[in-house]
């Protein structure tokens, strides 16, 4: 699929909840998520983003796991899915990457669509409570040349992590819980991400 029909498929889904929509989107490191996550919440109306490095923990997320351990989605879904989807005023927590703490709380915005980009989203605990499941279908080499890429650019030398954390964590998550299988949608991502 591509964008414009992602925004149609979403904005349908949207006018015909009787509550707000919840949109997933996941895939590996250097995927495009943030990228979709970020053209979706331009392009439709009454949607809002929650970015999905704000429920990392660095300490866990930088070791190796065959579940993305590092993901917090339990407290993502806690505090900000399962409320928003009940619209019920809730607040939560970003993690505040410049003081490696949570920050302070925030209350939970009110919106008809939210978007949410994360690695290791679509996890038993997680996917009943997506509406719309996004997988950015990259195949995982080439999703982390682009991440390396990004990272290098951004004066980040991240390689190691790459090499001995994040892929094998990809390769595991993959293995153990098949998110590509777990997507409503697969999204064609194009081009530089």
């Amino acid at each position: 699929m591509q964008s414009r029909d992602l925004i149609d498929h979403i904005s349908g889904r949207s006018r015909d909840s009787a509550r707000p929509v919840v949109v997933g989107v996941s895939g590996y490191c250097g995927s495009g998520k943030s990228t979709l996550a970020r053209e979706l919440v331009a392009a439709l109306p009454g949607a809002v983003r929650m970015r999905g490095d704000d429920f990392l923990d660095p300490a866990r997320s930088h070791v190796r796991s065959t579940d993305w351990d590092g993901v917090d989605r339990s407290r993502l879904v806690a505090s900000v899915i399962e409320p928003f989807r009940e619209r019920r005023p809730s607040e939560f927590r970003r993690y505040d990457w410049s003081a490696r703490a949570l920050g302070d709380p925030e209350s939970l915005p009110v919106a008809d669509v939210l978007v949410v980009d994360l690695i290791g989203l679509f996890h038993p605990e997680v996917v009943p409570l997506l509406d719309v499941a996004v997988w950015c279908d990259v195949d995982l080499d080439t999703a982390a040349t682009r991440g390396m890429d990004r990272d290098r650019k951004l004066g980040r030398t991240h390689e190691s992590l790459w090499r001995d954390v994040w892929i094998p964590n990809e390769i595991d998550f993959s293995n153990g819980f098949d998110p590509r299988r777990s997507a409503t949608v697969l999204y064609e991502s194009l081009g530089e991400r």
